[in-house]
């Protein structure tokens, strides 16, 4: 079994910054890509930000230059910086992985966070 848990989620003011923390537990033998998510209220869930193993990075236009994704692989962590935060941000933040586990060397599988909360208050 494989767990994603996230924390750092909170109540800020616009301009704040907060960082979210995902740290993958269990069986694990490699992580691939990490990324974040976000669903904000009668809205679908969006990519805000990817990190492959090789610390590439990639971010949705809206979080250019404010948000920035890291990982620690000997922690299997992975982490979001947010800056210059919005109203906007508000939302749930999903941490998902593509995980191979002990037991599956040869399957990588997609394994999702239970979500924090980011409220960004104007």
């Amino acid at each position: 079994q494989v767990q994603l848990v996230e924390s750092g989620g909170g109540l800020v003011q616009a301009g704040g910054s907060l960082r979210l923390s995902c740290a993958a537990s269990g069986s694990i033998f490699s992580i691939n890509a990490m990324a974040w998510y976000r669903q904000a209220p009668g809205k679908q869930r969006e990519l805000v930000a990817r990190i492959t193993s090789g610390s590439s990075a990639y971010y949705t236009d809206s979080v250019k230059g404010r948000f920035a994704i890291s990982r620690d692989n000997t922690k299997n962590t992975v982490y979001l910086q947010m800056n210059s935060l919005k109203p906007e941000d508000t939302a749930v933040y999903y941490c998902y992985a593509r995980i191979t586990t002990a037991q599956a060397t040869g399957i990588i599988q997609g394994y999702w966070g239970q979500g924090t909360q980011l409220t960004v208050s104007s």
